[in-house]
């Protein structure tokens, strides 16, 4: 925190500082057990009426009153990265829409409303990357009669934690009431040592389509045409499955886009798990990729996957940004629709 040539704490931000990474330390308690207090570290996304608003990196608003401020300073707009490969949040967005294409698509300014019949969020939410043209009420009004039309509950997707990230955008949804329903992150990594995870390669069978044993593994059941379109867009695609006796024992997927290799769907049959087949299958696709020319690695994993976040920690992978979905007020999620 801040402090003073004469030794004490300072509030240095000032409302002039919405839209900066800011740490701040407040008050939380005052009693006989004496004062208590948080730091919190996050973008400053608001400071009205007394109060200030701060959005951490996972997307969580913190509101503290202005009163109980201790000291406060700007930080930098990033954190240094513990391992990885370097990327802008904005190269990240752009690389991982690549990866799963809609079915259809129109610009809102710098927008993109995307629709696939509501099959994942990702290829049903708008990627809002830049200026829509239009002041931020008409430009939600727009997007909530453009999927309206569709049938479709209305998503922003949003996100936070890295630099040229959204909060301020997500503290503006919600000010509008619209609801985060999803976090997940976006990992990075080397893609070299992935491939070098797996050993030689051993009963991974690579395809550039998904056939039906692939889809018999792939959680999302009943994928009808609209799915396969999504699943199998891309700048260069593969599919990875490891056959098993009524349904393959792992499978998984992988897009090759200039430097980067991006995994999805890794899946292995619960009562095959423990055997290293993720593993397998993720090294034989890394190796793909390397043969196309990619030398790092992306991949999407929600919040409570504890399982995965542990293997993908262990590959060299970690946590570049948090993503989310926002939903619009009085929209509602299709059944079965998948978190991601």
């Amino acid at each position: 925190m801040e402090i003073s040539a004469a030794g004490r704490l300072e509030v240095r931000i000032t409302t002039a500082d919405v839209g900066k990474r800011v740490s701040v330390r407040s008050l939380i308690e005052h009693g006989p057990s004496g004062e208590k207090f948080t730091d919190t570290v996050g973008v400053l996304t608001s400071w009205d009426n007394g109060v200030l608003r701060i959005t951490r990196k996972s997307g969580e608003g913190v509101r503290i009153a202005e009163s109980a401020l201790v000291a406060g300073k700007v930080v930098p707009s990033a954190p240094a990265r513990r391992r990885g490969p370097s990327a802008s949040y904005e190269e990240l967005a752009r690389v991982s829409a690549r990866a799963w294409r809609p079915v259809e698509s129109e610009r809102l300014g710098e927008w993109e409303l995307r629709a696939a019949e509501g099959f994942t969020r990702r290829a049903n939410s708008v990627l809002p990357l830049g200026d829509p043209g239009v002041p931020l009420d008409d430009a939600l009004t727009a997007v909530r009669r453009w999927y309206a039309a569709r049938e479709l509950p209305a998503y922003v997707q949003t996100a936070t934690g890295a630099e040229g990230a959204q909060e301020l955008l997500c503290a503006e949804l919600e000010r509008r009431g619209w609801v985060r329903e999803v976090t997940a992150e976006l990992w990075t990594g080397p893609l070299a040592p992935v491939a070098d995870l797996g050993g030689e390669p051993s009963g991974v069978v690579l395809s550039r389509e998904a056939d039906e044993a692939w889809l018999a593994r792939y959680r999302r059941k009943g994928v009808g045409e609209v799915a396969l379109r999504v699943l199998g867009s891309g700048p260069s695609v593969w599919f990875a499955t490891v056959p098993g006796d009524d349904a393959p024992a792992a499978i998984g997927r992988c897009v090759v886009d200039g430097r980067w290799a991006g995994f999805a769907a890794v899946e292995v049959d619960p009562a095959q798990r423990r055997r290293g087949l993720a593993t397998a299958v993720m090294a034989a696709l890394a190796r793909r990729a390397l043969d196309e020319g990619a030398s790092a690695a992306w991949l999407q994993v929600e919040d409570d996957n504890a399982g995965a976040r542990a293997l993908y920690d262990r590959m060299g992978f970690a946590a570049h940004h948090a993503y989310h979905h926002h939903r619009a007020p009085e929209s509602s999620a299709p059944a079965g629709e998948g978190a991601l």
